[in-house]
């Protein structure tokens, strides 16, 4: 009788099963080896661009390397990879599942994928607290200790507000 019962919570079981593990969080997909592979950062970023369409960004990110090369990984809220970015001072290559584009402008491919341009090479020096100036960006860096920052661009047109929240590691 025991045994029947439990073959009857057998479906509930594993049913519960999936639903947890769609909520876990992704396998970090890059290696943070800062010697070899520069700096490293995991977190979720938004950006929205102020244009007739209102268009906004948001997705789970990775980010490792320098500004001269680098790869920027984009995950949609289950945690799979919905946009792969690779950079080198000469090429850039974005992969969309099974969509490959390249280019020797990495700001195109930037605006491709987001919908807006964004200062790689500042936003490297933003995510380690320093604010860089950038011509028609203004930074708000008060918080990166808590791991969030705040990049608004009023020029050149439209408007774009970028809000970056980094994974804090557990102490």
């Amino acid at each position: 009788m025991k045994r029947r019962h439990a073959l009857r919570l057998w479906p509930a079981l594993a049913l519960c099963t999936v639903l947890l593990a769609g909520c876990a969080l992704p396998a970090r997909q890059l290696q943070p080896d800062v010697g070899a592979a520069g700096k490293h950062w995991s977190g979720r970023m938004a950006l929205q661009v102020q244009d007739s369409q209102q268009q906004s960004f948001s997705a789970g990110f990775e980010l490792q390397g320098w500004p001269e090369r680098g790869t920027l990984l984009v995950f949609n809220p289950l945690g799979s990879i919905i946009a792969r970015l690779e950079w080198t001072a000469s090429q850039a290559t974005l992969q969309q599942g099974e969509k490959i584009t390249s280019s020797a402008s990495l700001s195109e491919l930037i605006v491709r994928l987001t919908g807006s341009d964004i200062p790689v090479a500042a936003l490297f020096d933003w995510l380690q607290g320093r604010n860089t100036a950038v011509s028609g960006w203004q930074t708000d860096l008060s918080r990166i200790g808590e791991g969030r920052l705040r990049a608004d661009r009023f020029s050149p047109q439209p408007e774009a507000s970028l809000r970056i929240v980094l994974d804090q590691d557990p102490q």
